[in-house]
């Protein structure tokens, strides 16, 4: 499971429980966030679907369900594409990687309008990990972030694929999902209501739901 931007492995806690039921999971610190904040190894945007690579061949595990949301999603949708033989079955949240016609500054109100349908348990999370951080390893990756183009990979993808939206996202609205389930052969796509940009916080119950149905092999989405 591979955090977004300014996120860390503490955006999965309310998902661990009901999915360590049935499955092992790996809960993924990417360098310069997380606990992963502070050491040598700085972060760059282009190198993290290599580097998730060779950390699940460092893990000793040859074949993985791979969960990405935003940036993570957009470093999930590079591995799968890359190493088809690595990924199992695939699940992006809100995926970044399809740039959208706003600046910087441009995602400030989507990104205030995030803020505002997130879940108030989630605020104290967010403040942390983005604090941790700091200020200038988010401008890099938010400015790196917004100039990727994940489009032509889609097609590469292999994995059965589920795309999981929250129908209250401003910052990577729900009508990327329908370009994703387009590209990506093998794709559904489910919408989660009354969530915004961070669906498995905001409505873990059902994420958690679809999530095992989806890894079980049955039909999830549309």
């Amino acid at each position: 499971m591979v955090h977004g931007l300014s996120g860390s492995t503490r955006w999965w806690f309310r998902n661990v429980r009901a999915i360590a039921q049935t499955h092992r999971i790996y809960l993924v610190d990417l360098p310069g966030f997380g606990t992963m904040r502070g050491l040598r190894q700085r972060f760059v945007l282009a190198e993290t679907a290599t580097w998730l690579s060779e950390w699940i061949d460092a893990a000793g595990l040859e074949r993985v369900h791979l969960v990405g949301h935003s940036m993570g999603g957009y470093a999930s949708v590079r591995l799968a594409a890359s190493r088809p033989e690595l990924v199992r079955r695939l699940v992006l949240v809100a995926p970044a990687g399809v740039p959208a016609e706003r600046s910087m500054l441009g995602h400030l109100v989507p990104l205030l309008l995030t803020v505002r349908h997130a879940s108030p348990a989630f605020m104290p999370v967010l403040v942390r990990d983005a604090l941790r951080m700091g200020p200038m390893t988010l401008w890099r990756a938010a400015r790196d972030l917004l100039a990727e183009d994940v489009r032509g990979d889609l097609g590469n993808i292999e994995a059965p694929t589920l795309l999981v939206w929250g129908e209250n996202d401003a910052l990577i609205p729900p009508a990327v999902g329908d370009l994703f389930r387009k590209e990506i052969s093998n794709s559904r796509l489910l919408l989660l209501q009354k969530a915004g940009h961070v669906p498995m916080f905001d409505q873990s119950k059902e994420f958690d739901a679809a999530l095992l149905a989806f890894l079980a092999g049955e039909l999830v989405g549309e």
